[in-house]
């Protein structure tokens, strides 16, 4: 059986657009009941600016409230040297750096031309590794830009490859706004896979409703790490018309239906679906969590199972 590594985004990108700000205390049980699912890595806090992102203001309050479990990596995103010093303060374990690779989001989204990212990411990985911690890096719009269109498949490479050759641990590539289909992942992922050992990750959108079908690809193409939100909620404040993360309790459905292990405990994920349902005061985007799981495909209780429609 395969295996693949799932990082719920769900308390750093999946609430970080949401309209109703939670409280550091409640993003911390978030960390906590994800933890307790036995997901094996949590993107739990992002260190930007509050002004520009109301919802990730108190970081280090949410670092703060977790408790720590182990087998669980604890990670933090960091956009510049300030960041990844408030990071690197909290002792979280991993450190993840990103920037976009279209012109204008990038410009749009921290201020800086691609190169400019590049050399700083460079930098805070090289920094993140003296001072003994893991670091990934996500190459934004990837796979194409709401104001570029379409992205050149070999520039995403040549720049993932810069990464790797400066050691970093992981590449991650995302779809930032929901706009790939499965065959541009398979392209992206075997092209990356093809020149270096470096473990491969997708993080995806499912504006366009491709999302779990291009999880699928990337599997098939050799991807280790997927990116997953709770529920489904999330999207990038920057990005016009986004919608969510791909749903990590859906994701876990068709991964253990299809015989690739995550270690996760379903019906567990289903519970913090509802529990988060109730915290947000609306339906979410998951769809297994209303559904229900279906035993005989992906293991776990049969959960919500609504009585079939004798006119159907």
């Amino acid at each position: 059986m395969s295996r693949v590594t799932i990082c719920d985004v769900a308390p750093r990108d999946g609430l970080q657009n949401d309209p109703k700000v939670l409280e550091p205390s409640v993003r911390a049980e978030l960390v906590n009941r994800l933890a307790s699912a036995g997901v094996p890595r949590i993107e739990a806090v992002s260190f930007v600016n509050p002004a520009r992102v109301p919802a990730m203001a108190g970081a280090e309050e949410v670092v703060a409230g977790i408790e720590r479990r182990e087998g669980t990596v604890y990670a933090g995103l960091a956009l510049n040297d300030k960041g990844y010093e408030r990071l690197r303060a909290t002792g979280l374990d991993e450190a993840h750096f990103a920037f976009a690779v279209s012109e204008e989001f990038n410009r749009r989204n921290s201020g800086a031309d691609v190169e400019s990212s590049v050399q700083s990411c460079l930098r805070m990985i090289e920094t993140a590794h003296a001072d003994g911690l893991r670091a990934t890096i996500t190459l934004g719009t990837s796979f194409g830009c709401p104001f570029e269109g379409a992205i050149d498949p070999g520039r995403v490479l040549e720049l993932a490859a810069r990464f790797v050759d400066a050691g970093v641990d992981e590449v991650v590539f995302a779809d930032t706004v929901g706009v790939a289909v499965p065959r541009q992942i398979t392209n992206i992922v075997s092209g990356a896979r093809s020149s270096s050992a470096t473990p491969v990750g997708v993080h995806l959108h499912n504006t366009r409703n491709t999302g779990i079908a291009n999880a699928w690809a990337a599997v098939e193409a050799g991807a280790t790490v997927l990116d997953a939100s709770v529920a489904g909620i999330g999207g990038c404040p920057f990005a016009p018309r986004a919608t969510g993360n791909i749903c990590t309790e859906d994701l876990v459905y068709l991964l253990h239906g299809e015989g690739v292990e995550t270690g996760i405990d379903l019906d567990a994920l289903v519970v913090i679906a509802e529990w988060l349902e109730g915290v947000l005061g609306r339906p979410l985007e998951g769809m297994v969590y209303k559904a229900g799981v279906f035993a005989p495909v992906a293991g776990g209780q049969v959960l919500h199972v609504a009585s079939p429609d004798p006119a159907r």
